[in-house]
């Protein structure tokens, strides 16, 4: 855009795709020429650095990161303060990566935001899509005056751009395999780039680790001499009663009682993932931020974060789950079988080009009745008829349609289950976003219909 001033939301979307965006365009490099710290370091340092004025959870990792963020962000909020998300990707709305208190950052304060920020990003050269977000959500969140902000890493760690805060605590959820091509392929290589997030005498929480990738977090924390926290030792949990609509559990510090927490995101996978935020949030409190137990217990039952073993219908039971690797499709398929009885299954399958189709579908096949390849309107979607062939490479026998369109693809996998059965849409967060439009759910929030309270389990005795 050539003109000086933006006066419409729609303008500014427009100048902010105008840099170049690397969730659209397939990366080639995850090294210091492609992505470097100094660019949004020169931003924010025109703006006064905002994201020195407010303490920061500093959140990496391959699967997790999303809901061990939203249930962090959820529980600061409960606790009574003013709690900034930051995350990625979207889902319906570019909005959603911004908010305050769950709302979204409104149209009106993001066009301002972008008008203020035009001159300083016009004068840095190569400044990415990427960048240009991170520094807008760390400057909204100093106008806004936020109490503390929870930060998501976009992608890998140590060159992300997130990556220029000093946090309060550093967070690594669990890590396995993907952007392999970006972050190497072996999980000691994946995790040295997540652990670059690790600063000097930062307190670091991670989730249980395979060993090759917890070796190298536990020796770059050695070496920065930061505290090292591991759930699994340091903190323990216990999952509760399988429910499709939450997951109670028991967490606590090792050597304690164990105390009974729920959390509106089903499945034994949030317990880990809620025990990782409740340390988290532990060392915040620590470090002087006011975050209650109240609030902690409150935080985690409520949290809205779409996507994740969501129950969209009922007749057929529609869940929406956003698994994008092997790891978290054996946690998905696990979940299914485990919690839900209806049968028979169909998949609502699509996946992005860059991800490992045949890891997901070692663990979904065996538990499908149905496939159905459908593509999210996305420039990084793969292509429908490469799925099918991967599924019959894999000895899938049962029935396979191609159906691109992802209401007819709902329509059909109805027509298949029946009223008891159930449809599972998977693969990619970008047709998890276009099922939740499909069908008229709100940008960024589980309907308080599709919500059933959930009571925590009761406390080690």
């Amino acid at each position: 855009m050539t003109q000086s001033s933006i006066y419409t939301f729609a303008e500014a979307l427009e100048y902010l795709y105008s840099f170049i965006n690397w969730e659209v365009e397939r990366h080639v490099r995850y090294a210091p020429e492609v992505m470097t710290l100094d660019r949004p370091r020169r931003v924010m340092e025109a703006f006064g650095n905002p994201h020195e004025q407010y303490p920061i959870l500093h959140i990496t990792g391959t699967k997790g990161k999303g809901s061990v963020g939203a249930m962090a962000a959820s529980a600061l909020q409960a606790s009574g303060l003013k709690a900034g998300l930051y995350s990625s990707p979207h889902l319906q709305d570019f909005r959603e990566r911004f908010r305050i208190n769950n709302m979204l950052i409104p149209e009106d304060e993001f066009t301002l935001l972008v008008n203020d920020m035009k001159p300083v990003l016009d004068t840095i050269p190569d400044i990415t899509w990427f960048e240009v977000t991170t520094a807008l959500a760390f400057l909204y969140f100093a106008r806004e005056k936020v109490d503390a902000a929870v930060i998501e890493v976009g992608l890998g760690g140590r060159l992300d751009a997130t990556n220029i805060v000093t946090p309060v605590a550093s967070v690594i959820t669990s890590i396995s395999y993907d952007h392999m091509h970006l972050l190497g392929n072996s999980l000691a290589s994946i995790a040295r780039e997540k652990g670059g997030i690790i600063k000097p005498g930062v307190p670091v929480v991670s989730a249980p680790q395979a060993q090759e990738a917890l070796d190298v977090l536990a020796e770059i924390a050695e070496e920065r001499h930061a505290p090292f926290v591991l759930v699994g030792r340091d903190w323990l949990f216990d999952a509760g009663d399988l429910s499709p609509y939450c997951e109670p559990f028991r967490a606590g510090r090792a050597g304690e009682p164990l105390h009974g927490y729920a959390t509106a995101l089903p499945g034994e996978h949030q317990a880990l993932n809620a025990t990782v935020a409740l340390a988290a949030l532990d060392v915040m409190k620590q470090a002087g931020v006011d975050v209650t137990e109240a609030g902690i217990q409150a935080g985690l039952a409520g949290v809205d974060w779409p996507g994740r073993l969501e129950i969209v219908e009922q007749k057929p039971l529609l869940v929406l789950d956003a698994a994008h690797n092997g790891e978290s499709a054996q946690r998905l398929a696990a979940a299914l079988t485990g919690t839900f009885s209806e049968r028979p299954i169909a998949f609502v399958f699509g996946a992005s080009a860059d991800k490992d189709v045949s890891g997901m579908f070692e663990h979904l096949l065996p538990v499908a009745d149905f496939l159905i390849v459908s593509q999210a309107v996305h420039p990084r979607a793969l292509d429908p008829n490469e799925i099918k062939n991967i599924a019959l490479a894999k000895g899938f026998t049962h029935p396979i349609e191609i159906i691109p369109d992802t209401r007819i693809a709902l329509d059909r996998a109805a027509e298949l289950v029946g009223p008891g059965g159930l449809i599972c849409t998977t693969g990619s967060l970008f047709i998890i976003g276009e099922v939740r439009s499909v069908c008229g759910l709100p940008a960024g929030h589980v309907p308080r219909a599709n919500r059933v309270p959930c009571a925590p389990i009761s406390p080690e005795l």
